[in-house]
């Protein structure tokens, strides 16, 4: 496991993008997808007589098409689960490390041990509102805070173990070392989000079965052409709220990093 050093401590906020506003999702998709029904449906009102053999391929084709589309709604919509999912095991992890070399403090002498204490408490409480923040203005002020507060935290375990490199000091800095790691993986996590490529591909299915719907109706009300729309919106909805660790509504709440925050008090 690589070591960290403070001059090595860094904290990057990752930059918001569309992705992060899953109600936007919600609305440009079912714009896009009910006007591509209605398109379709205008297509076939220039041809109403399709036959009996070009409709029975036309229906195959778009049950086909209906079925990929399916599938991959449920492949998308698992990468997003398991991605929150991952964010949640990360958020046990970081909770662990602290309580760990919180009570690994005490083999320091009791003015180190007080200090490092100090030093995770107040590291406990930042990370806290690491998962709570939203606004970016105060993202980027926690962020710096944060930085600082790990190479304080190195600093407090790496000075007395290079004066004297015993087991039990090789112990506190690999400890101090699993919690300023826990931090980086998390942060990793919450940048493990579905491609774009993903993305741009569902839409693309999606809009183009909402044009063989609409070519396959025929003297259908236009209300109608909003079920297949508002489904997939819905759908992109979740997909997206729980894709996205800060825009949506979907999100992971630090429990544990607040179950240890009480119990240090």
């Amino acid at each position: 496991m690589p070591l960290h050093f403070g001059s090595h401590l860094t904290y990057i906020r990752p930059t918001m993008r569309p992705l992060d506003y899953p109600i936007l999702i919600l609305v440009a998709s079912f714009c896009v997808f009910w006007a591509a029904a209605l398109i379709g449906s205008s297509l076939r009102k220039r041809k109403p007589d399709l036959g009996s053999d070009y409709h029975e391929e036309f229906m195959f084709v778009l049950g086909g098409t209906l079925t990929l589309l399916g599938l991959l709604i449920g492949f998308t919509f698992s990468m997003a689960v398991n991605r929150y999912d991952q964010r949640k095991n990360y958020e046990e992890q970081e909770a662990n490390a602290i309580g760990t070399e919180y009570v690994r403090a005490d083999l320091l002498p009791a003015e180190n041990a007080t200090r490092v204490r100090a030093l995770l408490k107040s590291y406990l409480n930042q990370r806290i509102l690491g998962y709570k923040t939203r606004g970016d203005e105060q993202l980027r002020e926690l962020g710096a805070q944060t930085a600082k507060r790990q190479a304080e935290l190195w600093s407090a375990v790496a000075g007395p173990a290079s004066g004297n490199p015993t087991a039990i000091n090789a112990v506190l800095v690999m400890g101090m070392n699993d919690v300023l790691n826990a931090q980086g993986y998390t942060q990793a996590a919450w940048w493990n989000r579905i491609p774009a490529a993903a993305w741009a591909l569902v839409a693309l299915i999606s809009i183009f079965c909402n044009l063989l719907i609409g070519y396959s109706s025929h003297d259908i009300k236009a209300f109608l052409f909003l079920i297949l729309p508002i489904a997939l919106a819905i759908s992109l909805f979740l997909i997206a709220d729980i894709d996205s660790p800060r825009g949506g509504l979907i999100r992971v709440h630090p429990l544990n990093l607040e179950s240890l925050a009480a119990s240090l008090e």
